[in-house]
C-alpha cells in the first residue's frame, strides 16, 4: 500500500483538497457538518489522486524509464509488474465512492465530478492521451479547478464562477509552464505538445498568458489573492527569463510545486480574517 500511497503523489494532494476547501469557503459553508462532504474530500485524497497519477504512470511507463526526474517526489517510475495492482486499486478505492456519490449526490455535482475523473483519466490514456496533443494537454488541467464548481453545487450553492474561471486559467498556465522542463525528453520519445510545439520562450509567454487572465479573474474577488497570483507565478517566469532552458525550468520546478501553497496561504490569512471578523 506504501508504493501505492507513493505512486499517488502526496506532495501533489494539495491540487485537490485545497481547491475543494477554497470552494466549501466560497460557498459560504465552512462550518459544515454535511457528512457528503467530508466523504468528498476523503476521494480526493489516495483515491482520486492514485486515478490521475496511478493510470498516468501506467501509460507513460516507456517514457518515465527515460525520464531522469521520475522516481522521486516529483513522480514514480513502475514497472509492468506493477500495473495490474495500480488498475485493481484505483477501482477498488474509486468504485464504492461512485456508487455513494450517485445514491447522495445531486446530478449537477455529480456531472461536474464525472467529468473531472474523465477528463484525467483522458489526459493519460490512449486514444484520447490529451497529454501528447499540442494545446489540449494544457487546457485538460482546467480540471484541476472543478471541485470549486462541484462542491458548492453539493452544498446547494451556487457556481463562483469567477473564481472557478479563475483557477481554471492558472492551472493551464502552469501545466505548460512546469512541461518547459521536458521538453528535450518528450521530443526524444515523439510527444508533440504545448510545451514542444511552442519552445521554451513561446510556452513562456503562453503561460504568462493564461495567468493574466487568471489576475483579472481574481482580481474580481480579492486583490490580494490576484496580486499574488502574479507575484508568484511573475517570479518564476523572470527566473526562467533570465536564463530561458529545460535545464533552468527543472531547477525551478520545486518552487513551482509549492506556488498553489504560497498563493492559498494568501487566501487563508484572508479567510482567518473573515472568520474573526
Amino acid at each position: 500500500m506504501f508504493r501505492l500511497f507513493w505512486v499517488s503523489r502526496p506532495a501533489l494532494w494539495i491540487n485537490t483538497l485545497g481547491v475543494a476547501v477554497t470552494g466549501l469557503w466560497l460557498s459560504g459553508h465552512l462550518y459544515t457538518l454535511d457528512v457528503r462532504f467530508w466523504v468528498v474530500m476523503a476521494w480526493l485524497t489516495l483515491p482520486f489522486n492514485l486515478l490521475i497519477y496511478g493510470i498516468n504512470d501506467i501509460f507513460d511507463q516507456a517514457e518515465d524509464a527515460l525520464n531522469p526526474r521520475k522516481g522521486g517526489l516529483q513522480g514514480a517510475r513502475i514497472y509492468p509488474e506493477d500495473v495490474p495492482r495500480i488498475w485493481i486499486w484505483v477501482a477498488v478505492l474509486n468504485v464504492p465512492f461512485l456508487g455513494y456519490f450517485c445514491l447522495t449526490l445531486p446530478w449537477q455535482a455529480l456531472l461536474w465530478m464525472l467529468f473531472y475523473a474523465l477528463v484525467f483519466v483522458g489526459y493519460s490514456a490512449r486514444p484520447v492521451r490529451f497529454k501528447a496533443r499540442p494545446y489540449w494537454d494544457a487546457l485538460s488541467n482546467a480540471a484541476y479547478a472543478f471541485p470549486m464548481a462541484f462542491i458548492p453545487l453539493l452544498m446547494g450553492s451556487a457556481v463562483p464562477w469567477w473564481a472557478l474561471c479563475g483557477t481554471m486559467a492558472w492551472s493551464v498556465g502552469k501545466q505548460a509552464f512546469d512541461a518547459i522542463q521536458d521538453i528535450p525528453h518528450d521530443r526524444q520519445v515523439g510527444i508533440v505538445n504545448t510545451a514542444v510545439r511552442l519552445g521554451v520562450e513561446g510556452t513562456m509567454f503562453w503561460s504568462a498568458a493564461w495567468y493574466t487572465v487568471a489576475f483579472l479573474c481574481f482580481g474580481q474577488l480579492s486583490l490580494l489573492v490576484a496580486l499574488a497570483v502574479m507575484l508568484v507565478n511573475g517570479r518564476l517566469l523572470y527566473r526562467l527569463h533570465l536564463n530561458p532552458t529545460p535545464a533552468e525550468a527543472r531547477k525551478i520546478y520545486p518552487s513551482s510545486m509549492l506556488s498553489p501553497l504560497w498563493i492559498g496561504t494568501v487566501a487563508g490569512i484572508l479567510l482567518v480574517a473573515s472568520l474573526v471578523r
